[in-house]
């Protein structure tokens, strides 16, 4: 049986912040705890420690609850001390998420930081089995770190310009809308050697942008053996032709595993992308279209747990 706590700016719920709940919930948490979130802007940080498992954050719409904070990799003001949250890129987050079983549904997380400011991380996961629901990820640059853990997102809004998703985790994206504000880079998937099974699929998302001439890429190795796929996905003309970049280094040619599958629009141009990147045949895309990709257990499926979010919601 879940429990259940309500959080509200005005003071009607049980906690007037989300830190406030969270920091509630009993170290070592073997029970699903949903905090449901009142409507509002909540202007604060927010972390989940690795002490705290099986947390939902749960509201009514994202356009209606928002999560927002300003810092950056060279600016961080927090409630959390540096040695426990990190510094620079890794610290950054307005909500930074190392509990495990997370759920996130109907919310928005936003990094406020104007354009130009460097990195700043509108939400950082290092967690296995966490899972977000039509929620918005909205920054500039490096908006969202699926860092560690494996994650599915589904009906999400994901914004920014210069590597926007990144980390190394194993994430699955479907359904998916990721609009490229300027000129960047989508993805940075930092898998090191061939060996880790991470990397980013993206199934049956939509990809826009801005107008204008081709100006964004579908992504680039922050690891040499980056690994991201993108299936079934609309693509505008934002896209470059030629859709992947090396980083300036050749050598990561070698080993990047930039791949498509049965994508379209005017920015989907199989016959114009560098040639280290592929399109799959159907074979080699199967293990990317299934949630056995993220949650490969059929016994006890972990995606299984947004049963718990079944709860009427009360404000």
């Amino acid at each position: 049986m879940a429990r259940v706590i309500q959080v509200a700016g005005n003071g009607s719920g049980d906690y007037v912040t989300i830190q406030e709940a969270i920091d509630s919930v009993p170290l070592g948490n073997t029970c699903r705890t949903v905090i449901r979130v009142a409507p509002g802007i909540y202007k604060q940080p927010i972390y989940v420690p690795k002490t705290k498992n099986h947390i939902t954050l749960a509201a009514l719409a994202p356009e209606i609850t928002v999560i927002s904070w300003d810092n950056t990799a060279t600016k961080i003001d927090h409630h959390q001390a540096s040695r426990i949250i990190g510094t620079g890129t890794f610290g950054c987050g307005t909500t930074i998420v190392e509990g495990e079983d997370f759920i996130a549904e109907n919310i928005t997380f936003q990094n406020s930081a104007p354009e130009g400011s460097g990195q700043a991380v509108a939400i950082r996961v290092t967690a296995d089995r966490c899972a977000f629901y039509n929620c918005r990820f909205l920054g500039w640059q490096d908006t969202l770190y699926l860092h560690y853990g494996k994650q599915y997102l589904k009906d999400c809004y994901i914004e920014g310009s210069v590597d926007f998703i990144f980390g190394n985790s194993t994430a699955l994206l479907e359904h998916c809308h990721i609009h490229c504000k300027s000129s960047g880079y989508i993805t940075a998937q930092s898998r090191k050697s061939s060996q880790e099974t991470t990397g980013y699929v993206f199934l049956r998302c939509v990809i826009t942008g801005n107008g204008g001439a081709p100006y964004a890429y579908l992504g680039r190795p922050w690891g040499p053996f980056g690994r991201v796929v993108f299936a079934y996905t609309y693509m505008d003309a934002c896209i470059r032709d030629h859709g992947w970049n090396n980083w300036g280094k050749p050598e990561n040619e070698r080993s990047a595993c930039f791949y498509e599958y049965r994508c379209f629009g005017p920015g989907s141009c199989a016959s114009k992308r560098v040639t280290w990147a592929r399109e799959l045949v159907d074979e080699e895309a199967e293990e990317f279209l299934r949630h056995t990709f993220i949650d490969p257990n059929p016994e006890r499926p972990w995606l299984a747990q947004r049963m718990a979010l079944k709860i009427p919601y009360a404000a």
